[in-house]
């Protein structure tokens, strides 16, 4: 399965990444969000979001509330940050598993400190930071399941040029 790599310049390029990737998640995807502080985790959510129907300006981070629910776009959205958690029995409180199967896509910041609870069809997005405005998302899955979305993404941001 190969990677799909996507140069964003500005957050107007992060805006196009947010919708292509709201055209192209099926339901009950999840999405694992890695990078550093900073990378711009929850402004890609805010993104996707915004290409669903949600307001972008009501897309925050959920550090501190652990998870954010969005609904009244074309499907739920649920934003997890996992950051804060200080064990495991804290993230099983969540219920995130739960949201998994909740008829929307579920994005994870650091989803990384979690790699053994997320689900093995699971897109993963990880964010580096290449210049005061630009990023580079590099989105790949592991699974059978998933690698067609990777390619539907490479393909629509061809198109898209």
């Amino acid at each position: 399965m190969s990677d799909f790599c996507f140069l964003a310049e500005n957050e107007t390029d992060t805006d196009r990444l947010g919708k292509l990737l709201a055209d192209v998640l099926p339901v009950g995807t999840v999405v694992a969000l890695v990078g550093t502080l900073g990378a711009g985790k929850t402004r890609l959510v805010q993104a996707v979001a915004a290409a669903l129907g949600v307001p972008r300006e009501t897309v925050t981070s959920p550090t501190f509330v652990l998870v954010n629910e969005y609904a009244g776009g074309r499907l739920p959205l649920f934003h997890f940050d996992v950051y804060r958690l200080r064990d495991e029995d804290e993230l099983l409180e969540l219920g995130l598993e739960e949201y998994f199967d909740a008829g929307g896509v579920t994005f994870v910041e650091w989803a990384d400190r979690v790699e053994s609870f997320l689900p093995t069809d699971t897109v993963e997005i990880h964010i580096e930071v290449t210049g005061e405005s630009q990023r580079q998302f590099t989105i790949s899955s592991g699974s059978r399941a998933l690698s067609p979305v990777v390619e539907l993404l490479r393909a629509a941001a061809i198109n898209m040029k």
